[in-house]
């Protein structure tokens, strides 16, 4: 790869976000080329679809300081900047700085799926996260941000790491870990009714964890947390087309 490397810069809490800001900061204090592409509006939650892209003309904006938003989801974002909507392709692919963690199940969060379609496209990926909604150290997480990429580039094309992050000073973390995905969320969901009788899906926090190796346990007790992740993949065994075959075969 070139020295100077061309780094995409997205999120799913929306182009103007504080987080997107300071994670392009640390990006061009490590001398790369950036160029910021996200969605104009929250797009939490939207995991990895592109719905609607094919035939469709995307809608885009600039801002005043050169980010670009657009009508569409993370993963929009980095397949249009891989086709080359907005110049040349990036050479790798940050996203965040989320508002809230990534842990656990994490199928659904956008700022993740980000990460995976770079993998899925040839690229490296860093999905970055601050505990807290409404953080007040986003710089610590910038900071980290910008280490985790030094190490990522030293790593093979399409490897793809989530990295949660204390909301606390840098002087205050504890360190970082490898963890594994806790396999439940932090908050389970429920079933409720709104008094015309609609369901509501609602949100009740669990126990803390009483493993001590998770994302989630790692996280609480003040550790950055690293996990290499991947996306769709085939898992070994045959026994399903074995079935089939005894019912189908000729």
């Amino acid at each position: 790869m070139p020295e100077q490397l061309r780094v995409l810069v997205t999120n799913d809490d929306g182009y103007e976000s504080l987080g997107i800001q300071a994670l392009a900061a640390a990006m061009e204090g490590l001398g790369h080329a950036v160029q910021v592409v996200a969605p104009w509006d929250d797009q939490s939650g939207v995991g990895s679809s592109r719905a609607g892209m094919i035939g469709k003309a995307i809608s885009s904006k600039v801002g005043e300081n050169g980010f670009i938003g657009i009508d569409g989801t993370p993963a929009l974002a980095v397949t249009l900047a891989r086709l080359g909507a907005f110049g040349p392709s990036p050479d790798v692919v940050v996203s965040g700085i989320n508002n809230g963690h990534n842990i656990g199940p994490i199928l659904h969060s956008g700022t993740v799926a980000a990460a995976l379609t770079a993998s899925s496209q040839g690229l490296s990926g860093l999905a970055i996260s601050i505990d807290s909604e409404q953080p007040s150290y986003v710089e610590t997480a910038a900071a980290v941000a910008a280490e985790a990429l030094s190490w990522l580039l030293e790593q093979p094309q399409g490897t793809v790491i989530n990295v949660n992050v204390p909301d606390v000073p840098i002087a205050e973390l504890k360190g970082a870990r490898w963890a594994r995905l806790v396999p439940y969320e932090r908050s389970r969901l429920v079933l409720e009714k709104a008094p015309t009788g609609e369901p509501i899906v609602g949100l009740v926090l669990r126990e803390p964890p009483t493993e001590t190796d998770t994302d989630e346990a790692l996280l609480l007790a003040g550790y950055i947390t690293v996990t290499p992740i991947t996306g769709v993949g085939e898992l070994p065994g045959d026994s399903a087309a074995t079935y089939l075959t005894a019912a189908f075969a000729q």
